[in-house]
């Protein structure tokens, strides 16, 4: 029997080692990248406390309560040209000033705070936009009747030249607190 010459090549001159490697360095990579995203960019919409919200609620349906009790309706007008904010409130309460929140759902960066001072006329009130607003939005209404705060509460389409109504819809979640 003739002995065979066997050709051993090396490892790093195959294509196959160098595919797996290059599909392990990938896996490591991008592993690696959504760890960094992870870290960089956290979760705000999760609330570690949850106790404290559930009274945070509570206390926002009681404000909200209030104001059905006091039959109030706002509604509530963005100038796009001016930035002037100009809201018409009705109802059995009429304080000096009111605050009017403009809340992203996702993005706390794009919340927005508006004062608004009463005018001259009764029910009529007026506050300033720093910047363009437009989506979808959870606008809040807060005001004050003899110490008591109040609140009108929804989620709107907000755009500016459009007039936005408030307090024009059902309290959800306070069933169990109007008997």
């Amino acid at each position: 029997m003739p002995a065979t010459n066997t050709v051993h090549s090396v490892w790093y001159k195959n294509l196959w080692p160098w595919i797996i490697i290059g599909i392990l360095a990938t896996s490591v990579t991008l592993s690696l990248t959504m760890v960094s995203i992870a870290v960089n960019n956290p979760d705000n919409l999760v609330n570690d406390n949850y106790y404290e919200a559930g009274k945070g609620i509570n206390r926002s349906l009681d404000r909200e309560l209030l104001g059905q009790t006091l039959k109030l309706k706002a509604s509530v007008h963005l100038d796009e040209v001016t930035g002037e904010v100009e809201l018409r409130l009705t109802g059995d309460s009429q304080p000096q000033a009111l605050e009017l929140n403009l809340i992203s759902p996702t993005q706390p960066e794009k919340d927005r705070k508006v004062a608004l001072t009463m005018s001259s006329e009764p029910g009529r009130y007026l506050g300033q936009l720093e910047d363009k607003v437009e989506g979808r939005r959870f606008v809040e209404l807060l005001g004050t009747e003899k110490g008591q705060t109040w609140r009108l509460f929804e989620e709107e389409d907000v755009a500016h030249g459009v007039t936005l109504v408030l307090g024009d819809e059902e309290l959800k979640g306070a069933e169990h607190l109007d008997k």
